[in-house]
């Protein structure tokens, strides 16, 4: 098996600067006019364009204005500080600050289409920190 990550945005153009930006991402590929593969994380990230307003999953409207989904994107950094600044450099909007957890250092963000994304900095031995608690 593999795992794809497919993103959605309204200007192919502006999100593989963005990605390329933000994470050191490379256009591996285009497939088209609408769709680039990027590379750099252990999973490929595929942008694809669809307008806004055009019909997504469940007949639900594509809309890019800043949304919530229960799946989105945690990426794994070694420096949770120049990663923060580099994707805001980029133009991710930051909605928190670095936050401190048990696990690791943690800032939520969203990219410039509305889509939300954490950057993690795991400290000590990461989720392993947290695993041994009992559940409640």
């Amino acid at each position: 098996m593999d795992l794809l990550i497919n993103i959605d945005v309204p200007d192919l153009a502006e999100a593989i600067a963005f990605y390329t930006q933000a994470f050191g991402l490379t256009v591996t590929r285009r497939l088209g006019a609408e769709v680039a593969e990027l590379s750099g994380l252990p999973a490929r990230i595929y942008v694809l364009e669809k307008p806004g307003g055009s019909i997504g999953a469940a007949k639900d409207p594509r809309r890019y204005d800043r949304h919530w989904t229960p799946v989105h994107v945690d990426v794994v950094v070694d420096d949770i500080e120049a990663a923060l600044a580099r994707a805001v450099a980029a133009g991710a909007h930051a909605e928190t600050d670095i936050r401190v957890a048990a696990y690791g250092k943690l800032a939520v963000l969203s990219d410039p289409f509305g889509h939300g994304f954490c950057l993690i900095e795991f400290l000590g031995r990461g989720y392993d920190e947290i695993a041994d608690r009992e559940a409640p």
